[in-house]
């Protein structure tokens, strides 16, 4: 059959471990056999980026600003550990970081919802979506190890030469460590937008959370950028649209979640984004079954799945052991890089084929056809707990 064609690229972010396995698997026997995908590639595995000093991430991020639309594998963030494991010559940063950084804009995570994978909350009858602000904090920050006794400060010296301004962290008495964090405005009311239009285009409450008690400038900063922008410009559109906003502190909102029903959208900084999308993907069932896009204010689009590398398969899968690895999340990375794609380039044809393959892949495991992670904690009867392979078969077939 003919395949269906695009006019524009993805950039094609590959990545490291399990997850670029399932990557290949995905593009042979889900995608190529029926798209004609044009993608402008980058290898953002461990060992390229350290080939390249982090420049290929850099480069991967600014084709993204000039194609419009990204998909992403799962990297590793290297610690101590995986410095001796593959000869690093530096500790490189987070590339989601970097990318980030780079691109601005707001990360949205929703779960992924399917017959017999029960919430581990039982209030929870609807999917929970968070927005979380993918600019700065500690993605983006300057660390120090303090050997001795010192003073550590902040600084800030005015571009126009006028008086410079300290504030004292620590008087360190004995050895430590030290961080320093930033944001900018703009960014910051970037992701008070994003979030404003998401909950306007799927008609829901919208919730922003942070601790502003606690960090009475930095937190608080966040609180009234968020007031003021919904204030000027969404408050009546809210109002009309019968939605609702507001702002709660980070514990009291987490104690609303757990007795919620779901069905709203949860805005948080970009540590508790992260953090708290991790934990909602494991409650609604399996980290694996997320989605994850970066909407940046300039028009660009990364998809990429929410969960890592899947270490633990990955040395089983060299050792030449069955693995059982779900790819959910990374189908939908490619599904919705590809309608997006299609979106902008006016391709319905190629939007068809994205939901498609997305109804197929949920369409498998309500048939009672999974992955180990999920056959374990399924309600319906008998599933059939399938490898990697015989999984991804399997959604190739009903596709």
């Amino acid at each position: 059959m003919s395949k269906i064609r695009m006019t524009t690229p993805l950039v094609e972010m590959d990545g490291d471990e399990m997850t670029r396995i399932l990557w290949r698997m995905i593009k042979d026997q889900l995608i190529s056999p029926f798209v004609d995908l044009k993608t402008e590639y980058y290898d953002l595995g461990l060992e390229e980026r350290d080939r390249t000093s982090d420049q290929v991430t850099v480069d991967a991020a600014e084709a993204t600003k000039r194609l419009g639309v990204a998909v992403k594998c799962a990297t590793i963030t290297p610690n101590a550990a995986r410095m001796d494991e593959y000869h690093l010559h530096e500790m490189w940063k987070s590339p989601n970081g970097t990318i980030r950084a780079l691109l601005d804009g707001t990360v949205f995570r929703a779960p992924i919802v399917v017959k017999g994978i029960d919430p581990y909350v039982r209030t929870w009858k609807k999917p929970i979506t968070i927005a979380r602000h993918a600019y700065g904090d500690v993605y983006k920050n300057t660390e120090l190890r303090i050997p001795a006794p010192g003073k550590v400060e902040l600084v800030y010296t005015p571009a126009d030469g006028g008086d410079e301004v300290r504030a004292t962290v620590q008087e360190f008495v004995e050895p430590g460590i030290a961080q320093g964090i930033h944001n900018l405005d703009a960014s910051i009311a970037s992701f008070a937008r994003a979030s404003f239009e998401y909950a306007l285009s799927t008609k829901q409450d919208i919730w922003f959370a942070a601790k502003d008690t606690i960090s009475k400038t930095y937190d608080h900063h966040f609180k009234d950028v968020f007031a003021e922008v919904f204030a000027a410009e969404y408050q009546a559109r809210f109002e009309e649209a019968g939605i609702e906003y507001f702002y709660t502190l980070i514990d009291d909102a987490v104690a609303r979640v757990i007795r919620s029903e779901g069905g709203f959208i949860w805005a948080c900084k970009n540590y508790d984004g992260d953090v708290m999308s991790d934990m909602l993907s494991t409650a609604f069932g399996s980290l694996a079954m997320m989605t994850s896009v970066l909407v940046s204010p300039h028009g660009y689009y990364e998809y990429e799945a929410a969960h890592g590398t899947v270490q633990r398969h990955y040395y089983k899968y060299l050792a030449g052991e069955e693995t059982s690895t779900n790819p959910v999340a990374t189908i939908f990375a490619w599904t919705g890089a590809l309608a997006k794609r299609g979106e902008l380039d006016e391709l319905p044809e190629l939007i068809a084929f994205a939901h498609r393959l997305e109804r197929a892949t949920i369409d498998t495991i309500e048939s009672g056809i999974m992955t180990g992670d999920l056959a374990s904690i399924t309600s319906l009867p008998d599933p059939v707990r399938a490898n990697t392979e015989e999984f991804i078969a399997a959604i190739a077939s009903r596709l």
